[in-house]
């Protein structure tokens, strides 16, 4: 990496980490659910990780609320991306494999566009709408792929698709407020927000960590640390140091990443087909990207808290 300068290489590096983390979160969540139910699960890993970004939030001297007529978004914000995705997303993977479910959550970023366009006032380029109808081929392909060749189940392949919905529902309620409070601190409040929103599994939890393997509780304890926690912090290092542009072609890794994760640690591999809709999904995003313009510095900032939503280079924030 001669002649690359140092920074460039460091968030090169924080990058790789990023999308390696989110990931193997498609894995660790089809590995813990084996022994916790998709409520207590997210829970757990919710519990885990407001604990260290609280502690990240301390350390920078972030604590406190933002202004008041924001707080009914960042808590919406909260319900929506930290709770119904989350819950959603692991009730998915208990009959989807990870590689998959990586692939159907991958329209987040396409969803993300759409709702930019049509409740932030971002337009919809005709390659933003050729690209989307491209990606919902490849879904209807990788759900009627999968559920013929019984890799997974029509409910698994729809609750996947709904927590692409609900993340890109939650991304576009947050952008607005990354203008006026950092990404860390909106972060931080929407995950203490889901976690109290998740509360009421929490005897569900007690009862299922007493019966779980340690494998399972280790995978929980993981998810909240690196994917959810450590993830976040990479991203927004590596965010600040480049666009969101050519940030934002490095999720197009985590799908292909989390098939590789899921064959090597749990020996699964998606349907042929699957594989296939994949593709066309993959096709359809970056075909997406090309009707979009140069990130604004709040679409940089915004990308900075989300694990796909760079994925279009236009200034659709997002935070997963």
């Amino acid at each position: 990496m001669t002649g690359v300068p140092r920074t460039d290489r460091l968030a090169l590096a924080a990058a790789a980490v990023t999308v390696l983390l989110w990931a193997s979160a498609f894995v660790g969540i089809r590995a813990a659910a084996e022994d916790l139910t998709a409520g207590p699960l997210a829970l757990g890993r919710l519990l885990v990780a407001s604990l260290v970004l609280t502690l990240v939030v301390l350390w920078r001297g972030e604590a406190g609320l933002p202004e008041r007529r924001d707080l009914p978004a960042v808590a919406l914000c909260g319900v929506v991306w930290f709770g119904l995705y989350n819950v959603a997303l692991n009730q998915g993977e208990r009959s989807v494999d990870a590689g998959t479910a990586a692939m159907l959550v991958n329209l987040g970023p396409l969803l993300i566009a759409l709702l930019a366009g049509a409740v932030l006032g971002e337009g919809f380029p005709r390659a933003l709408l050729l690209g989307c109808a491209v990606a919902f081929a490849g879904t209807v392909v990788i759900g009627a792929g999968s559920t013929a060749s019984r890799h997974a189940d029509l409910a698994g392949v729809a609750l996947c698709v709904g927590a692409a919905v609900a993340y890109a529902v939650g991304v576009t309620l947050q952008k607005p407020l990354l203008a006026r409070t950092s990404a860390l601190r909106i972060t931080w409040l929407a995950c203490l927000t889901g976690t109290v929103v998740l509360l009421p599994f929490s005897a569900v939890l007690v009862r299922e960590t007493g019966d779980a393997d340690a494998g399972a509780l280790a995978w929980t304890v993981y998810l909240g640390i690196f994917p959810t926690a450590v993830a976040f912090t990479t991203w927004a290092f590596a965010l600040g140091r480049t666009t969101a542009g050519r940030m934002g072609a490095t999720t197009y890794l985590v799908p292909p990443l989390a098939v590789l994760l899921g064959w090597l640690l749990l020996d699964e591999v998606p349907a042929t087909i699957a594989l296939a809709g994949g593709a066309l999904c993959l096709a359809g995003v970056a075909l997406a990207r090309r009707g979009s313009g140069p990130p604004a510095a709040a679409g940089t900032a915004a990308a900075a808290t989300s694990p796909v939503a760079a994925a279009r280079s236009a200034p659709p924030a997002a935070s997963r």
